[in-house]
């Protein structure tokens, strides 16, 4: 498989199948409502924004979650499973990877460094650019090898400094991509010495109902670190591989992390 076939974009899904069941977790982490998608074709990004004491179960201002645009799981075309479902136990998801990615949160600005081409594509050589040099080669050939399909990628800043990337890499099946093994603890990530396991990933997601998954793991980068900080959030779900990558000066929160990796489970589930 080349490097041309991993990043060529898919097709829109057609029309939606019917109403999927609200995800609790979800809302216990975004002053967004989560919605499912009821008609029409595509994600339906909405910007509904209640105060968080409309919404039971969320904490007081100021614990440093962000804000995200209502969310949509996308619309799959006709006869399609759902992913997990009985016919689909593989996990293949058959929307377009695009409208499974995490959107940016209310106000922050685009990542100028991320340049994506359209739809969200991201080339390999751009998404390795995460890695450290030696890597690189070895993660290049086992994406040929193991049948990536497709990156995505969407970047952000906000307000206090966080820079975020987040990439979905779609493989030909469940198999394949569990052969992916760049997002963990091993993982040899540009710049970084050594990540460890975040401590706190464990407590947050018991307080806000996150489902337990072998497929989702926290990582932070261990002190001392340089001048900034790096923490991973790495989510496994069927055929797709999701990397979050969070940094910033002087240190990186963990909470902005813990959210998004509970939001872009759930709309990978």
């Amino acid at each position: 498989m080349t490097e041309q076939t991993a990043t060529a974009p898919e097709a829109a899904p057609g029309p939606a199948p019917a109403p999927r069941r609200a995800l609790r977790a979800a809302l216990r982490w975004t002053a967004a409502v989560l919605v499912f998608a009821a008609a029409g074709t595509g994600a339906a990004y909405g910007m509904l924004q209640p105060e968080r004491t409309d919404l039971p179960g969320l904490a007081t201002r100021g614990d440093g979650r962000w804000s995200y645009p209502a969310l949509a799981k996308p619309a799959l075309p006709p006869g399609a499973a759902l992913p997990f479902a009985e016919d689909n136990p593989d996990g293949i998801h058959y929307a377009g990877l695009t409208q499974l990615l995490l959107p940016a949160p209310t106000g922050s600005s685009p990542d100028p460094a991320l340049k994506p081409e359209k739809d969200s594509v991201i080339a390999v050589d751009t998404f390795l650019e995460e890695y450290g040099a030696t890597a690189r080669q070895k993660m290049k050939q086992g994406f040929t090898d193991n049948g990536l399909r497709q990156i995505v990628g969407r970047g952000w800043t906000t307000a206090d400094g966080v820079r975020t990337r987040v990439y979905l890499l779609r493989f030909t099946a469940s198999g394949f991509a569990d052969t992916f093994t760049g997002c963990g603890a091993d993982m040899n990530l540009n710049g970084v010495n050594r990540m460890e396991t975040d401590d706190l990933w464990g407590r947050a997601r018991v307080a806000h109902d996150a489902p337990s998954s072998d497929g989702v793991k926290v990582m932070e980068e261990s002190v001392p670190f340089g001048d900034e900080q790096i923490r991973a959030g790495c989510v496994g779900s069927g055929d797709v591989r999701a990397v979050i990558l969070q940094s910033r000066a002087g240190g990186t929160p963990a909470v902005p992390l813990h959210q998004a990796v509970i939001l872009q489970d759930q709309l990978l589930r």
